[in-house]
């Protein structure tokens, strides 16, 4: 039963085994093998104190040991290994404020946010299902372990994760639970924004991104998001037909198109995301907005740098429920007579030359870029003598 990621965490496990202590996988691993889903972390759970662990292997990181977590690597691989444990009330809403270490697994799975994820495996493949997750996983049930009041208080971020599991993997989320959500969500406020963040991206990247933001919309969440609760309209005009955006570039960038009063920079700093996304949302919003205007040209094709194309298609499919095929872009792209302004067979200099009288300005950026454009259009051969001939048949303007 065991399967790629699961076989070389196996050592670990047969190594914490060997001192007299239990292990098993735990948690989204062993419910995405049950899925048949592709396996991202393998996480473990264990009788050891982390202070064993440590002494059991070589290399150990202490990520976070006061909560019994570390983090074991292992050719190369880093695993999650937490002891069993209960804890103590969360009056930060993230970490508990007391952990106790226990031997027991029963009461670890206990603490544990929903049924598909309360689930541990040993070597020979067995699993410990002490609530219900492996029927909840056929029914496709979103479901918290016990209260779950309870469970949402502990950690209002769990609200979040529900809607992102309702997007990732298609599954319903329980009656109960929904009117769980909805009596703590308003605790969503005091939760960093950072975290929020991380689970929205992932939200917006499920497959079933229309099943988890249909959630949001019967359950209220927005409310209590930046940007939105002062803006409540705008969670309506997100297009029924959104398809999967793979960054929050992508999502930060369809939002600001959808109300252009916000702008990207507000996006930004309210979700305090990186200058990175800032760029991505930036380079998605104007290639698009060129788009508006002209449609697919080789100049969209030029100027909008090829790691972008996906991200570019899925925006349009959203809002326009086209299907702008990213491979197309590519195979324009590959056409295209040129791929930068260093392939141009004249250069800033050259240009400078025919006209020696004129002192260097914005005029010789313009050229430049007027005669890219011709050559990208295949209204000009990309030769010397064809460009310098264009260029004396449209002298600068005369300042």
């Amino acid at each position: 039963m065991l399967r790629g990621p699961f076989n070389k965490a196996v050592p670990i496990i047969q190594k914490i085994e060997s001192h007299n202590h239990k292990a098993y996988f735990v948690g989204g691993c062993v419910r995405d093998l049950l899925l048949n889903r592709s396996i991202g972390d393998v996480d473990i759970t264990t009788s050891a104190p982390p202070e064993v662990i440590q002494t059991i292997f070589e290399k150990v990181i202490p990520v976070g040991i006061k909560h019994g977590t570390v983090v074991v690597v292992h050719e190369d691989i880093p695993y999650e290994v937490t002891t069993f444990r209960t804890e103590g009330v969360y009056s930060d809403s993230r970490h508990p404020d007391t952990v106790t270490f226990i031997d027991d697994i029963d009461k670890d799975l206990e603490r544990r946010d929903f049924t598909i994820n309360a689930l541990a495996m040993d070597l020979a493949g067995n699993i410990i299902d002490l609530f219900d997750g492996k029927e909840d996983l056929k029914k496709g049930i979103i479901r918290t372990v016990g209260d779950g009041n309870e469970r949402f208080k502990e950690d209002p971020l769990r609200i979040i994760r529900a809607l992102r599991f309702s997007s990732q993997l298609g599954f319903e989320i329980y009656s109960e639970t929904i009117q769980q959500m909805k009596a703590v969500q308003s605790e969503i406020e005091s939760l960093a924004v950072e975290r929020i963040t991380n689970e929205f991206e992932k939200l917006f990247a499920g497959k079933y991104v229309k099943n988890g933001l249909e959630y949001i919309n019967i359950i209220g969440t927005y409310q209590f998001l930046p940007i939105f609760k002062d803006n409540p309209s705008l969670f309506s005009k997100i297009p029924k037909t959104i398809q999967p955006l793979a960054s929050f570039g992508e999502v930060i960038a369809l939002l600001h198109l959808l109300e252009n009063n916000i702008s990207i920079s507000e996006w930004v700093k309210s979700w305090k995301c990186s200058n990175q996304v800032k760029k991505d949302a930036k380079v998605l919003v104007e290639s698009y907005n060129y788009y508006e205007t002209n449609g697919i040209d080789e100049w969209l094709v030029y100027t909008l740098d090829n790691r972008y194309y996906e991200g570019f298609s899925r925006i349009v499919n959203s809002i326009h429920q086209e299907n702008t095929n990213h491979k197309d872009l590519h195979h324009m792209n590959k056409q295209l007579p040129i791929h930068s302004r260093k392939e141009l067979a004249v250069n800033g200099s050259d240009i400078a030359n025919i006209f020696p009288l004129l002192q260097k300005g914005p005029w010789l950026q313009k050229m430049l870029t007027d005669i890219e454009k011709a050559v990208v259009f295949r209204e000009l051969a990309n030769s010397k003598s064809d460009i310098k001939e264009w260029i004396k048949c449209n002298p600068p303007e005369a300042n």
